[in-house]
């Protein structure tokens, strides 16, 4: 079957102080334009079976914030990590957030072109048409084998080709699906043990209204040594002394009603590109 090959997989989008004000910025950039691609790191797909819509929403790879094309003094200080999630919400609309982490959780940075003192908060949502001069994913799909069964995703990881899983969840008016590639899987040949531990994944809040979805999406690792359970360890604001705050991989959360697949991507499978433009943009 053709399977999504996320680490291949890309969103490029442009800014371009020149045509369209900034709404995501911290800083002025040594330079009007920019165009950034960032990888793929996850995609989540959400389908509401009291509307029948389904919305689906990527996770980016992280970087951090800086100021592009400056001949010194790359790194914005303070520093903060950043991901981007981009998607289509239940009404249709094209949408971008970004998640800043900070040291400390509720730092934030001041919005560039913004009023007096104002500042971003660590997570921004906004819309992709009228912030961005342009956005496009490019969702590269390729030829996969099914792993059926423990010894046939043991027998995968020891052939070094890229492996992917999906994890269908069920939750009331919900089915989620959760892709995202293997990065670290441990391997028994003896037992035909195997176990994931990879991430970040994209981890949706299941108790949030069809339109508060994007909003409430969060980040986690995932494990799971079975095809119809998996655990995540999700990003959450974590005290770890009185009045002081991190993000942190803290809250374990289990799922039962799951079905969890592993392709395996043969290194010489043919790959097909599929371009996808976002808000409206060229």
């Amino acid at each position: 079957m053709q399977v999504l090959d996320l680490p291949r997989s890309s969103v490029l989008w442009r800014i371009d102080l020149d045509e369209l004000p900034p709404r995501t910025l911290s800083h002025r950039p040594p330079y009007p334009m920019n165009n950034s691609r960032i990888v793929l790191e996850s995609r989540c797909t959400v389908t509401d079976a009291e509307t029948g819509r389904t919305q689906w929403f990527v996770l980016g790879a992280s970087c951090k914030t800086e100021q592009v094309g400056a001949a010194a003094d790359l790194f914005l200080l303070p520093n903060a990590d950043f991901m981007p999630i981009l998607g289509r919400d239940a009404d249709g609309e094209d949408a971008f957030m970004h998640l800043k982490t900070f040291a400390r959780a509720g730092d934030t940075a001041g919005r560039f072109g913004g009023a007096a003192g104002e500042q971003q908060p660590d997570r921004l949502r906004v819309p992709i048409r009228g912030t961005f001069a342009a956005m496009a994913l490019d969702l590269v799909t390729r030829e996969a084998e099914l792993l059926a069964d423990a010894r046939a995703i043991v027998e995968g990881t020891f052939s070094g080709d890229p492996l992917m899983a999906h994890s269908r969840i069920r939750r009331g008016r919900y089915t989620v699906t959760i892709e995202f590639p293997i990065k670290t899987m441990n391997a028994n040949e003896r037992a035909m043990i195997y176990q994931s531990d990879t991430g970040p994944v994209l981890y949706p809040d299941l108790d949030a209204p069809a339109e508060r979805f994007m909003d409430r999406l969060d980040v986690a690792f995932a494990a799971h040594n079975a095809p119809d359970w998996i655990e995540f360890i999700v990003r959450r604001r974590t005290i770890i002394a009185e009045g002081v705050e991190v993000y942190h991989y803290s809250e374990p959360i289990r799922h039962d009603d799951v079905q969890t697949a592993v392709y395996r991507f043969r290194q010489d499978a043919p790959a097909t590109t599929e371009r996808i433009a976002l808000g409206g943009t060229r």
